[in-house]
């Protein structure tokens, strides 16, 4: 009863518990293996962790790391890789609607370059120049106001033609923002040549 087992019963047994499934050990069991020095165990966090030494060298580490971002980010802005973008300019509906806008001429590109002019025109002191300005403020709000109305239902409906399936959350609106700025300043840069079909 008291006896130690022989050679043949602790292979038999080590080879049924080698047969069984592994199974998610019982909290309350013992762990199976020897408890660490705490040493042993802080060496080991320290060399996991591969934190700098002190807050200095960590932010500096992270001042690296936040400019190499932005330096690939810029870069992505002027080639148009899809990798590096920010999240607002990141997939195929958003650069189709980039395209789409970067592709024509828009009058709402033309705003700051005609607002310098009317802001001119209304140092003047002549009130028949004054009057001319204020009409052709008049005139390039209107135009601006009709072209972005058109631009916003004729790519909606190309939007639905072309991503049925993706989501459109904000593309109108991205694109009619992006003709108010100048075809040389916006980003990304434009990737087609204005006529040129998306």
């Amino acid at each position: 009863m008291f006896r130690s087992r022989s050679k043949d019963e602790q292979a038999a047994t080590a080879k049924v518990t080698a047969d069984q499934p592994q199974q998610p050990r019982d909290p309350q069991a013992p762990k199976g293996r020897p408890t660490p020095k705490r040493s042993e165990a802080q060496a080991h966090r320290r060399t996991r962790a591969h934190t700098p030494a002190n807050r200095k060298e960590a932010s500096k580490a992270q001042r690296e790391a936040r400019r190499a971002d932005m330096a690939k980010q810029r870069e992505a802005m002027a080639s148009g890789d899809e990798r590096y973008l920010p999240v607002r300019d990141k997939g195929p509906v958003r650069r189709f609607a980039r395209d789409y806008v970067d592709s024509r001429w828009c009058v709402a590109e033309f705003f700051l370059p005609m607002a310098v002019v009317i802001l001119v025109l209304t140092m003047i002191r002549v009130p028949q120049i004054q009057n001319v300005a204020l009409l052709l403020w008049l005139v390039i709000i209107v135009l601006i106001v009709l072209d972005s109305i058109g631009i916003w239902f004729r790519m909606g409906k190309q939007l639905d033609e072309r991503f049925p399936n993706e989501s459109q959350k904000g593309v109108k609106a991205y694109a009619v923002m992006r003709t108010l700025q100048m075809r040389r300043l916006r980003l990304p840069k434009p990737q087609v040549k204005r006529g040129e079909r998306p």
